[in-house]
């Protein structure tokens, strides 16, 4: 589904069909924040209640963000390179995505020897980093939000197409996690 209302998104006059897969690029994004976000609050309801499940969707949420940020900056390798015709590595709205993927993957594959209620602090203390290292990045030629100040409506409408059908898949891959935590094998939830 996710690849079918890519292909039929509107195209925009500038980019032409490569707006196809900076639409996909940005809800990906936004899928990843909304992940780190989930982590955090889930992290923080696991602390203040002392319940183990919200601590295990806490560490499954900051793997799926973790899984959607890591592969959003290959895809804005190929975005630049279509659009842009080259990379520019130096792009801020790039570099800090970079630097914390870093330190993301770092984070998660060290929590695994810790107990859960340390994800869980963990993954508080990374999504109010990322939150506020995102807020004031300045972008040399990444656009600020264009897709919701395109005022075009159907760009809006397939972007948030996009958004919905990249977030049930977050929430299928976090569901795996989760299941995986806690059987220490992969198994599909019913």
């Amino acid at each position: 589904m996710i690849s079918l209302v890519t292909a039929f998104a509107p195209l925009e006059k500038t980019l032409g069909t490569q707006a196809r897969i900076v639409y996909l690029h940005g809800a990906w994004v936004w899928v990843a924040l909304l992940c780190f976000l989930g982590a955090a609050a889930c992290g923080l309801a696991a602390l203040l209640t002392r319940r183990e499940a919200l601590h295990r969707w806490s560490r499954a949420l900051g793997r799926t963000a973790l899984f959607f940020w890591l592969t959003f900056l290959p895809m804005s390798l190929y975005v630049m390179q279509a659009n842009w015709n080259g990379l520019f590595l130096e792009e801020p709205r790039f570099r800090i995505p970079l630097n914390f993927a870093i330190v993301g993957v770092l984070m998660q594959v060290g929590l695994s020897f810790f107990p859960l209620s340390w994800t869980s602090i963990a993954n508080i203390l990374y999504g109010i980093a990322l939150f506020t290292g995102m807020q004031g990045v300045q972008s040399v030629l990444h656009p600020t939000s264009p897709v919701l100040t395109s005022g075009v409506r159907d760009i809006q409408l397939f972007f948030g197409a996009l958004l919905i059908l990249l977030a049930a898949a977050a929430w299928q891959i976090s569901r795996w996690w989760k299941s995986f935590d806690a059987t220490g094998r992969l198994a599909v939830q019913n």
